[in-house]
């Protein structure tokens, strides 16, 4: 099991470069996260849903994907909520505070989930989440050092030396954990160094003197590490605009602050003539923007009301009286209706509101949800292949117009009789580069080489050589068996 002296200090990557590591050695590998928090999921292969790391861990691994290699996902919908995904299927929502009392009985389906994935593979690979040392969350802990306790699995602790303090961030690990817990480390690995790794072999040394655990190795900054999708909404916080500038195609994406499925940008942001722009609430939607992206949400209400707040519905019928497009994506969608109404409550306490109004639908929030991997063609009869992840029903006027044909014969999505506004609840569209390329070209850009899944797979197969080459994995593998 690898956790993590805290959040985000790359446990998911050296958790899906070992993976492939072990998976190119021949041994069969699994991913297994007990608990995750993640608005970024991902559809298995037998209809549930994961994190989005725990997809691509898999897909390092070279492994279908099941809902047990994420048993418990926490989708948040506010800031103390969130939505309870048990095994890949929604068992309700609870806030911060009720939820504490409500794992105890989550438990008993971690430990089915793992047992599962030990009994199919000859490895697994379990990720923390969080802090090992989050002592006061240790009773009825299922993400950390209990569930490591109750599986009887050995712990390898990720320091992130960039963050600084790496020293006693370690050692402090191990002070603060019980004795029990403290034990359980086995090793320890400093993650994302940069530099001459000469300059630190004496920090490496002291760390193992001071805790009396293995040095399994100290890891370089992989410098591919944003070719892999983010699982944590934190990725979107490194600056206002990543992406390259001057690129012939500019599109703008508003951030919001339930925002989901968030991978959908990667493909757009590895594109050399585009330039991605993503907007925050103080800012205005760029008047130049070729394109305007709505992407998912998990509080789809909640996002519109900011989205209001922030001005950005001015900004947009701007943007569309100019002749700019706009590509709404599941919750996107939702929001350019005419109303959205959620008469269960789905999201919180039950409410009907109007949307934006540039397509003629409207949504009904059901309890419903559609979990299912899609191939089909767009109405300009370029393909794609993707999934949907999404509650509700969008009917109206403008779906006679449906953005893509799914295979089954099923529409999808609506068109404005412009055909400049568009809709859809198809996420991982974009990362098909025939059907990004008929987006490109259609708002003037050149046709383009880029591969974009090849790239991810050339980055994982980079990600697992960099591993070998800086980790002890002989050393890990001989811990875990």
């Amino acid at each position: 099991m690898f956790q993590g002296t805290g959040s985000d200090v790359g446990k998911s990557l050296v958790v899906a470069g070992l993976a492939r590591a072990l998976a190119n050695r021949g041994l069969k590998v699994a991913p297994f996260k007990p608990q995750n928090m993640s608005n970024n999921a991902a559809v298995t292969d037998d209809g549930g849903e994961i994190g989005r790391a725990q997809a691509l861990q898999a897909r390092a691994a070279r492994m279908a994907t099941t809902a047990h290699m994420n048993p418990v996902l926490l989708k948040p919908q506010s800031e103390i909520g969130a939505q309870i995904v048990v095994q890949g299927r929604v068992q309700g929502s609870a806030r911060a505070a009720d939820y504490q009392a409500i794992k105890p009985t989550l438990m008993p389906h971690v430990l089915d989930s793992f047992a599962r994935m030990k009994a199919a593979v000859d490895i697994v690979l379990v990720e923390g989440a969080g802090s090992a040392s989050e002592t006061n969350l240790r009773t009825n802990d299922i993400a950390n050092m209990g569930f490591a306790e109750a599986a009887g699995v050995p712990v390898v602790l990720i320091g992130d030396i960039d963050r600084g303090g790496v020293i006693a961030s370690l050692v402090g690990t191990k002070h603060v954990v019980s004795a029990a817990d403290a034990a359980r480390i086995v090793g320890f690995i400093v993650n994302r160094f940069r530099g001459d790794p000469a300059l630190f072999a004496d920090g490496m040394t002291e760390i193992a003197r001071l805790t009396g655990w293995h040095d399994f190795g100290l890891l370089p900054f992989f410098a591919d590490a944003g070719k892999l999708p983010a699982e944590d909404a934190l990725a979107l916080s490194y600056g206002n605009n990543t992406g390259r500038k001057g690129g012939r195609v500019k599109v703008a994406v508003p951030i919001l602050p339930h925002i989901s499925n968030f991978d959908d940008l990667d493909p757009l942001e590895a594109e050399p003539d585009v330039e991605l722009v993503r907007v925050r609430p103080g800012e205005a939607l760029p008047g130049d923007a070729d394109l305007v992206l709505l992407v998912g949400s998990k509080a789809t209400i909640a996002d519109l009301s900011a989205f209001r707040k922030a001005g950005f519905d001015l900004d947009l019928a701007v943007h569309i009286r100019r002749g700019g497009h706009v590509l709404g994506l599941c919750g996107g969608y939702q929001m350019l209706g005419r109303r959205i109404s959620d008469p269960s409550g789905i999201e919180g306490e039950a409410a009907d509101v109007d949307g934006l109004g540039h397509l003629d639908v409207e949504t009904v929030l059901t309890g419903e949800k559609s979990l299912v991997s899609v191939t089909g063609t767009t109405s300009d009869s370029a393909p794609f292949a993707g999934y949907e992840m999404h509650m509700g029903q969008t009917d109206g006027p403008d779906c006679s117009r449906p953005f893509a044909q799914l295979s089954g014969d099923r529409p999808d999505g609506a068109t404005s009789p412009s055909g400049r506004i568009s809709g859809t609840y198809v996420h991982g569209l974009l990362a098909d580069d025939a059907q990004r390329n008929a987006w490109l070209t259609r708002l003037g850009a050149p046709v383009s080489d880029l591969a974009f899944e090849a790239g991810v797979e050339a980055a994982l197969d980079g990600l697992a050589a960099h591993v070998e080459a800086h980790l002890d994995v002989d050393g890990i593998i001989a811990h875990a068996t």
